[in-house]
């Protein structure tokens, strides 16, 4: 090849240089980590609290054992943790006390293992709730816990709000029913102002529940209208179905039998436009209960 014809070529690969420059400089910077998998898997997470939050308990599982095969696929401990800590609240919504607990204890020792103090808390801070419900651990035992767990969820508010629920059983069940109810309160506060509807729904109820336990029952009926309220805003109609079953059962306390079998009327109605028919039944039932009271203290006078 002659001088001229090299020097002809030059010029060509000169302005491929340039082209190459400019097409790399135009080309987006490659991310350092990729999240389009985790990204399923929380929407994932997501869509089974929804279903969870409606009592569509089996639903929920489906979606949330495809969420774990995904978490295994990515080989995140925080992701692999969270799915199970949902698994687990679900497990135990089924009956299936023993799986939930196995969970559980393997959601806690995977974040031991990896260091994640936050999520180890959060798996003892549900599965003391679970104790607490069924009445298998000591409320003070509970209390004690919640304290010693409480430092390491500050840095993640849901889990926080969570932990004071807890708090607010367990005074509950001891029977400290101003410390029961300051202590939901605080929950409260944090589902407010994040606009947490369907949490803030369950806070009253639960305050509800608390005031109707200690026999302040119109304080109840007010709690329940604010759950109305919430659960309302947020479309959460198991949550609906529930506040007008447990208004029924304080206008019956009241010994208001008429607003009561209003209120169960109403809550079976929503139960039925879900499909939850039992539900309906058994608050139904309730109706009936209240009408043979009714007829035995009639009798009695």
């Amino acid at each position: 090849m002659s001088f001229l014809q090299k020097a002809n070529i030059v010029p060509i690969f000169t302005i491929a240089f340039i082209f190459l420059l400019a097409s790399c400089s135009s080309v987006p910077k490659r991310p350092a980590e990729v999240f389009s998998i985790q990204s399923m898997a929380d929407t994932l997470i997501g869509q089974a609290n929804k279903e969870a939050d409606q009592a569509n308990y089996a639903e929920a599982e489906i979606i949330l054992n495809e969420a774990l095969r995904l978490a295994v696929t990515t080989d995140r401990p925080a992701l692999r943790i969270r799915v199970k800590l949902a698994l687990a609240n679900v497990q135990y919504s089924l009956g299936r006390t023993a799986e939930a607990e196995k969970i559980w204890r393997e959601a806690e020792n995977e974040a031991k293992f990896g260091q994640e103090q936050l999520l180890a808390s959060a798996c003892r801070i549900y599965r003391a709730r679970s104790l607490l419900l069924a009445g298998r651990v000591d409320p003070e035992e509970t209390l004690a816990l919640v304290h010693a767990e409480q430092g390491n969820l500050k840095q993640d508010k849901q889990l926080l709000a969570v932990s004071w629920t807890v708090k607010g059983m367990a005074e509950k069940e001891l029977g400290r029913y101003a410390e029961a109810e300051r202590s939901v309160n605080n929950a409260l506060a944090i589902h407010t102002k994040e606009n947490y509807l369907e949490q803030a729904g369950y806070d009253w109820y639960l305050i509800a529940s608390i005031r109707s336990v200690s026999g302040n029952y119109r304080g109840a009926n007010q709690a329940l209208n604010r759950a109305l309220h919430y659960d309302r805003r947020a479309e959460n109609t198991f949550g609906l179905a529930m506040d007008w079953a447990a208004m029924g059962d304080v206008y019956r306390k009241l010994e208001n039998e008429n607003s009561a079998a209003r209120s169960y009327r109403r809550s079976a109605e929503i139960f039925r436009a879900m499909d939850k028919h039992d539900h309906a039944r058994e608050v139904e039932s309730r109706i009936k209960q209240s009408g043979e009271q009714e007829n035995v203290a009639r009798t009695k006078s």
